[in-house]
């Protein structure tokens, strides 16, 4: 085996792997969702997810990974393979594509853009001890 067959053996083991992870993602978020799994921690006194959207949020997590396993996929067959202008062009394409969906998962996920912190707890003030007046 020369280098490009194995480059392209690692190219084919990442798509494998990119979809396996969506498919098992979105069997064993199954099970977690109905027993009340929260993927993310919620602020105090904020009501509990759904199944719905706990297994929503779940899912797209997965997705997210799988999106990930896939782009390097791509990245690792296109650039040590066949590094030509239009393989390239075509990668950039996939890439922004990926991206776009990566970037529209997060919002639906989280709430917020990937680049926004996460929303920090207002702070909470400890109570004084009563003084007594004379």
């Amino acid at each position: 085996m020369d280098f490009q067959h194995v480059i392209e053996a690692v190219g084919r083991f990442m798509d494998f792997a990119g979809v396996a992870v969506m498919v098992i993602g979105a069997v064993v978020s199954i099970p977690m969702a109905l027993r009340g799994y929260q993927p993310r921690k919620l602020p105090a006194g904020s009501e509990k997810l759904t199944v719905y959207r706990s297994y929503r949020q779940l899912l797209g997590r997965s997705i997210l990974l799988g999106l990930e396993l896939l782009v390097a996929a791509d990245i690792i067959r296109t650039v040590a393979v066949t590094p030509t202008f239009e393989s390239v062009g075509v990668l950039a394409i996939i890439v922004l594509i990926r991206t776009f969906l990566s970037f529209s998962l997060e919002l639906e996920i989280t709430g917020r853009w990937p680049w926004q912190k996460e929303p920090s707890e207002p702070p909470v003030e400890p109570s004084a001890p009563a003084r007594a007046e004379a």
